[in-house]
């Protein structure tokens, strides 16, 4: 099979498209043949050995796939071979064939493609476990989505505006304005670009503010981090809720005064971890999120597919923060 490997850290033009043998599934693993692996921004850390996870090389990335089932190892039962599904596991998914367990497989459904079964799950089942479990965002109340035209944060507001919450986009361009608001977003602010100086980060806070409104963001769902955490967070309500999800801008150095101020909580988002400990309340998340696709409230936003062996140009659209949505490698 084909496989596109990463043989030593570096970035995505260290890629090496290789063969290696068909895989075989052990006791409670399905093989898949992979029809699509969807990029995001895990991919472009785990290639430079900068993610929590350092898989033994040579490794493929490509954490998000959809697929068909061509083999089920002894022990599975509920999986034919034909069957349609999408899994997250974490990396390998840039390959023509992969193993995963059969525990962490979710069916797709006929009527949707591959292309974008295997752009739903990481950020859906982020955002939802964030919004739903660590923000508790209740009808009503203002959420404010940094870098909002990314995957998780497209997936953010139409969560948002599922829940029947107001929800204000902060993105970094005009055109990234216009795909927040054909998500749903009440209202779009575009930030510049940072780093900021003192002057700078305090304009931005007065952005946050202006954008949110006198009562401020009751939850502030950060995917950048950087220097945009500190600004975002001095337009947060009252007892609000500060998401952390990502760092693509930075780790940020937080002001804790700024909490006892607001009387707020910073809370984390490990949707991996939660996935991991709660297989049930995940499965529960993922079979709401289907409904809301069902419904119409939820569409996963393909902007550009690619083939196996320019994945590495789809990694490095989404490193250069080019990416409206997600990207999707069709093997």
């Amino acid at each position: 099979m084909k496989a596109l490997l990463s043989n030593a850290p570096g970035g995505p033009d260290t890629l090496e498209l290789a063969d290696l043998p068909d895989p075989s599934p052990g006791k409670g693993e399905l093989l898949v043949r992979v029809r699509a692996a969807a990029i995001n921004y895990p991919d472009v850390l785990i290639i430079e050995d900068k993610y929590q996870m350092r898989p033994p090389r040579p490794f493929a990335p490509g954490g998000e796939i959809a697929g068909e089932v061509i083999g089920i190892g002894d022990g599975v039962e509920g999986w034919a071979i034909g069957d349609r599904l999408i899994a997250v596991p974490g990396f390998g998914g840039l390959v023509e064939q992969i193993v995963i367990p059969a525990s962490s497989a979710f069916r797709l459904p006929a009527s949707r493609s591959f292309t974008e079964g295997a752009a739903l799950l990481l950020t859906y089942a982020t955002s939802i476990h964030a919004l739903w479990d660590r923000g508790q965002l209740k009808a009503g109340e203002t959420l404010l989505v940094l870098g909002a035209a990314g995957g998780v944060g497209l997936a953010a507001i139409e969560l948002g505006k599922a829940r029947g919450a107001r929800v204000v986009a902060a993105v970094s361009s005009e055109d990234k304005a216009a795909a927040a608001r054909e998500a749903g977003a009440d209202e779009t602010l575009v930030y510049p670009r940072g780093p900021f100086d003192k002057d700078g980060s305090k304009a931005l806070a007065e952005q946050f503010k202006a954008a949110v409104g006198p009562n401020g963001a009751d939850v502030i769902y950060d995917p950048v981090g950087g220097d945009y955490c500190e600004p975002a967070l001095r337009a947060i309500a009252w007892e609000g809720r500060y998401l952390v999800v990502g760092f693509p801008a930075g780790i940020p150095r937080l002001p804790l005064n700024l909490t006892l101020l607001k009387s707020c909580d910073v809370r984390g988002v490990f949707w991996g971890a939660f996935a991991a400990r709660d297989p049930r309340a995940n499965q529960a998340h993922v079979e709401e999120l289907f409904a809301l696709w069902d419904a119409g409230k939820i569409a996963p936003k393909v902007s550009a597919t690619y083939p196996l062996e320019r994945a590495g140009e789809a990694i490095a659209s989404l490193a250069a923060r080019q990416v409206i949505g997600k990207v999707v490698v069709e093997v």
